[in-house]
């Protein structure tokens, strides 16, 4: 979330700045006659400053340049994620970027296809409330490929993907909204992983189902194709709002201290 981003930045930046002022010239006031520290002369705010900046540090470093918490609250990449995941993602795979500006500093990677992305809603137009809110979805399309979506068969680059049936899902909770949903593996190009598909229903994308992704654009959809808002309804997603890979499900659960739901069976899942 941006708003906690600038909470953690700003805390970081006022207690090292506090930190920084106090070693280089307030700490020479405090000196008693004989050189020594007059420790009980230190001020409250400049001894949490000390104690709070190097943790503050540490998980700002953490959070922006090598792996970021976060939690899955809908249906919408369903099966491969479930409502209550708590998911860890790469922030360095894409590139390195800033906190707050999500800015890149250093190239180091593209998303490949079948990848499962954490990135910045681009937003349906003027006015959407929900821009710039952080969304998960699977990349479907690289730049320059034509995406194909009829009913509820994909092409890529005019091939179409094949599907194998992986039995009824079944689960619990509020994951509970999508039993007797088909699980079925899609065999994309190099990746396989499983969607979701209802009988009888699926997705009209407002009647477009052929697109071709520009340069520095990807193309990308949920696995639960028929309860996902994508690509398909609000366009291609631009490179510099990728916020990282999502690689693993650390924790499933609900409630204060997971007291409405906890599923010990996702604790440590790869993400495909």
């Amino acid at each position: 979330m941006v708003w906690f981003e600038i909470i953690l930045v700003a805390l970081t930046l006022i207690t090292g700045v506090i930190w920084l002022l106090d070693k280089l010239f307030l700490a020479k006031r405090r000196a008693t006659a004989d050189g020594l520290l007059d420790e009980r002369a230190e001020p409250v705010v400049v001894d949490y400053a000390r104690a709070f900046f190097p943790v503050l540090a540490l998980v700002l470093m953490l959070r922006s340049f090598v792996a970021e918490p976060f939690r899955i609250p809908s249906s919408s990449m369903m099966p491969t994620l479930l409502i209550g995941d708590f998911i860890l993602v790469n922030k360095f795979a894409y590139g390195l970027r800033l906190p707050i500006t999500n800015r890149k500093v250093i190239e180091i990677g593209e998303p490949g296809r079948g990848d499962v992305v954490v990135f910045r809603y681009p937003g349906k137009g003027p006015g959407d409330p929900n821009t710039g809110a952080d969304y998960i979805k699977r990349v479907i399309g690289l730049p320059g490929d034509t995406i194909e979506y009829a009913g509820t068969t994909l092409s890529i680059n005019g091939q179409v993907m094949q599907y194998a049936p992986k039995g009824e899902f079944k689960g619990n909770g509020r994951n509970a909204e999508m039993n007797g949903a088909t699980r079925l593996l899609e065999k994309m190009p190099g990746h396989e992983h499983e969607v979701l598909e209802l009988p009888d229903q699926f997705v009209d994308p407002r009647g477009e189902s052929r697109w071709t992704v520009p340069p520095g654009h990807y193309l990308v959809m949920g696995d639960n194709r028929d309860r996902s808002d994508d690509g398909r309804f609000w366009g291609y997603l631009p490179e510099e709002r990728l916020r990282g890979k999502a690689f693993l499900v650390w924790l499933n659960c609900s409630g204060w201290f997971c007291t409405d739901s906890f599923e010990p069976s996702r604790i440590g899942n790869d993400i495909p």
